[in-house]
């Protein structure tokens, strides 16, 4: 007999908060039992109510701040709270900071068991409308107004009722309203499920996913959109390869800069960008330091995408070989070093877990780079010798990965940590981008 699940107290429960987990969410306990309470921080006495039990903790949310800690601010956004893009806007940036890296280095503790000979400064970016990839939600809904167009709700697969978002671009995020009834005059609203965002240096590229066929005044109000507000406008009626530009007539390629004299990279709207541009030209420049290369250096990027790392690095050293398991970001790749006038770099496509990173370690490096997936790149360190190779980058948008790589690096590799440390990439969410540097020993 299935045994029937307890029902939860809709009594809010009052707790002193002791510290902040992983995911930003402060930590209790309640009758012996720990308690994560979404929107309260470390110091906090609160009333919370239970969302979730489980066998070995219970969740709820915040529903009043009865003593409030001094490191809360109140957030700049009206939709905090309500949507799920965001959910650390009520701690300060440099409280978020500091949160960052106290989770990297207890990674580091727990789970890598390694030290770092050296923190580094975090790197820290303006807080606001830095982001230019996302991916936002569109559904129609009659009840609320008509289309919504934003990030999930907190917790939930509905769309946000969004007006503004503070963390993208403004560009686009202050011209939600302006998309809402864009769509809303289109013939398939009610098959118009998403639009992605991706911006340039230069130019500003919205991708409309459509279900249904276009009619030709769908067409010319999306062309008006793009002409009005200086968007190049793509549709995507089935899969990613299904991409195209129909505004303007001319062909626009969509670029960033490395860096102030470095390779301008061109990229097409769905490739994978970094969304924090000023961040990635930050994070390029630590690398290119930590590397201190020269001439005589040969250097392995591994997870290279369209050249973001490959193309500096190459030219301040002697050979360069990026590799990559997405053909299309090869192909970017190689374009970008045609383009740049850069000869010393090679692309290749191949599947990083698998073993065709056998014939990858015949070449003579002696330097390594990686930035993988949240994943991390245990697969390939694993199966790598590093014969030869002096110094290994990891760059990592996941600190429990990276400090379980970090581990085998250290204890099975023959390397010493000697440097680390934090870049917020996302600043307000609980997204943790972090370096890592391993010196032979």
């Amino acid at each position: 007999m299935a045994r029937r699940r307890k029902r939860l107290s809709r009594e809010p429960v009052e707790a002193v908060i002791d510290s902040l987990s992983h995911e930003g969410r402060g930590v209790a306990s309640c009758d012996g039992k720990v308690v994560f309470i979404e929107g309260a921080l470390p110091g906090e006495r609160v009333k919370f109510q239970l969302t979730n039990r489980r066998r070995k903790f219970d969740e709820g949310k915040v529903v009043e701040i009865i003593e409030a800690s001094t490191d809360r601010i109140k957030a700049k956004c009206e939709h905090y709270g309500l949507c799920g893009g965001c959910s650390l806007q009520h701690l300060s940036s440099e409280n978020q900071i500091s949160h960052k890296q106290s989770v990297l280095l207890e990674q580091f503790e727990h789970i890598g068991e390694v030290k770092p000979e050296e923190v580094l400064p975090p790197l820290a970016s303006p807080a606001w409308g830095y982001r230019r990839k996302a991916r936002l939600g569109v559904k129609h809904v009659p009840k609320k107004g008509g289309v919504l167009v934003g990030f999930r709700e907190k917790a939930s697969p509905y769309i946000a009722d969004l007006k503004k978002c503070e963390i993208l671009h403004p560009s686009v995020g202050h011209r939600l309203l302006q998309l809402r009834e864009l769509i809303g005059q289109l013939s398939v609203k009610e098959r118009l499920p998403q639009i992605e965002v991706a911006i340039g240096d230069q130019q500003k590229g919205l991708i409309f996913r459509h279900l249904d066929p276009l009619t030709e005044g769908d067409l010319d109000q999306l062309k008006a959109f793009g002409s009005e507000h200086e968007f190049v406008i793509y549709l995507q009626p089935k899969g990613p390869d299904t991409v195209h530009q129909i505004y303007p007539e001319t062909t626009v390629n969509l670029s960033y800069q490395a860096g102030e004299g470095e390779p301008v990279l061109q990229f097409l709207p769905s490739d994978f960008t970094q969304v924090n541009a000023s961040i990635n030209k930050e994070m390029i420049a630590r690398v290119l330091s930590f590397m201190q290369l020269n001439k005589g250096d040969r250097v392995l990027d591994l997870f290279c995408g369209l050249g973001n790392f490959s193309l500096s690095i190459a030219q301040r050293a002697a050979y360069v070989l990026g590799v990559e398991g997405e053909a299309g970001l090869v192909k970017r790749a190689q374009e970008n070093a045609q383009r740049n006038q850069i000869e010393n770099a090679e692309f290749v496509c191949a599947d990083l877990t698998e073993d065709e990173v056998q014939t990858i370690e015949a070449g003579k490096f002696n330097k390594v780079l990686l930035d993988p997936a949240r994943s991390g790149a245990q697969e390939i360190i694993e199966k790598m010798s590093f014969s030869g190779v002096e110094q290994v980058i990891y760059v990592s948008c996941n600190p429990a990965t990276l400090a379980r790589d970090a581990g085998i690096l250290v204890k099975e590799k023959g390397y010493k940590m000697i440097k680390t440390g934090i870049m917020d990439m996302f600043p307000h969410t609980t997204h943790v981008e972090s370096i890592a540097v391993f010196q032979r020993e």
